[in-house]
């Protein structure tokens, strides 16, 4: 039996480059970070039958939703998308193909309405009927500019598109097929980016601080090989002296506002990265206890093309007593341990391959 109801495709834009030609597993985590924030910005009750690579396939079985609706439906997904990709853009460490090219990628979406079914495969279910496949031969069409809303005649009845906002104009056009013709109309929404809140700055450190601790080392190495080494979660254990591994991470992906969860010798501590800085002869990154008591700066200098210097400055919370207490009974210990993970750091270089 056919039913009638919505179909509504949100689809990732320059999704099929962004896997070809960058970095596979950056990329598909990027992906699928955008695809969750799509499903999570779901306000409508809408229904999955599948996720289609850099698309989702969200129906809803009923009559026609009003078109106000599904303009507050198509904003709030392509708010989120394009603020997860700003904050990513500005927070991200990678510098990788895939990672710097994440803000390039754009958003549309496809509302059709029509007569479908569905039927269950396993834990699946799956729609069919033809209009599904008008659907989703809108995806390919003569649209010029890539982050548009596009609305078939089906699901406007001969009601007139709404100019939801005064930049808003609406076009129309036909999608010729064996089948037939597909009439539709069709707006550029990629001026709602304006209107996206600007991103506030992360506030994960102290206000005030004092240098406690600086150790350094040379060595002969690559700049991006000893910041990778340094920076991998998975490596921390390795060289960092009190820390036995991290044992939980926020982000996959290296990026300010990352939580980390520290197994240390004498227990658990959370940290958060607190800022990073980028240019080709000098990196520097941060990170900062949850309490914000106390700051460790990772800074890494080139000297040539072989040798690089490495630098790790200790900070506490401004305290004139908390100072005094820990230059008694904590400096030179911490002093050893750094100044040992430096040392471990030299061997660990030489066994660890940075990914290409």
């Amino acid at each position: 039996m056919e039913n009638k109801g919505l179909l509504f495709i949100p689809d990732i834009s320059g999704f099929t480059k962004f896997i070809n030609d960058t970095e596979l597993e950056h990329s598909s985590h990027i992906i699928q970070e955008l695809l969750e924030i799509l499903i999570n910005a779901n306000q409508m009750g809408l229904e999955i039958s599948e996720i289609e690579g850099d698309a989702i396939l969200f129906y809803k079985f009923g009559n026609a939703p009003g078109l106000e609706e599904i303009y507050q439906q198509v904003e709030k997904m392509f708010c989120r998308f394009h603020q997860y990709l700003d904050a990513y853009e500005q927070r991200r460490f990678c510098q990788c193909a895939a990672c710097r090219s994440a803000i390039e990628l754009t958003l549309k979406v496809i509302t059709h309405y029509g007569e479908f079914t569905g039927y269950s495969v396993k834990n699946f279910k799956k729609l069919i009927g033809r209009d599904v496949i008008v659907a989703h031969q809108l995806l390919k069409n003569d649209i010029d500019q890539h982050e548009y809303w596009l609305v078939t005649n089906n699901l406007l009845k001969d009601r007139t598109p709404i100019e939801h906002k005064n930049w808003m104009s609406w076009n129309s056009s036909i999608k010729y097929t064996p089948e037939g013709e597909i009439p539709f109309r069709f707006t550029q929404i990629s001026e709602l980016k304006k209107e996206i809140p600007p991103l506030l700055p992360l506030q994960l450190e102290p206000s005030e601080t004092t240098k406690m601790i600086t150790v350094s080392e040379i060595y002969e190495a690559d700049i991006n090989k000893v910041f990778y080494t340094t920076v991998s979660y998975k490596l921390r254990g390795r060289w960092l002296e009190g820390v036995k591994e991290i044992t939980e991470i926020s982000h996959l992906l290296p990026q300010v506002g990352s939580k980390l969860s520290c197994e240390m010798d004498d227990g658990q501590i959370n940290m958060y990265t607190s800022s990073f800085s980028y240019h080709p002869d000098r990196v520097a990154f941060s990170e900062t206890d949850e309490m914000k008591g106390h700051s460790m700066y990772f800074s890494f200098e080139k000297l040539s093309d072989t040798q690089i210097r490495f630098t790790i400055d200790y900070y506490l919370k401004k305290s004139s007593v908390k100072e005094f207490l820990f230059k008694i009974f904590r400096k030179n210990k911490t002093e050893y341990m750094l100044k040992k993970s430096l040392q471990n750091l030299q061997k660990l270089i030489r066994e660890t391959e940075i990914p290409s």
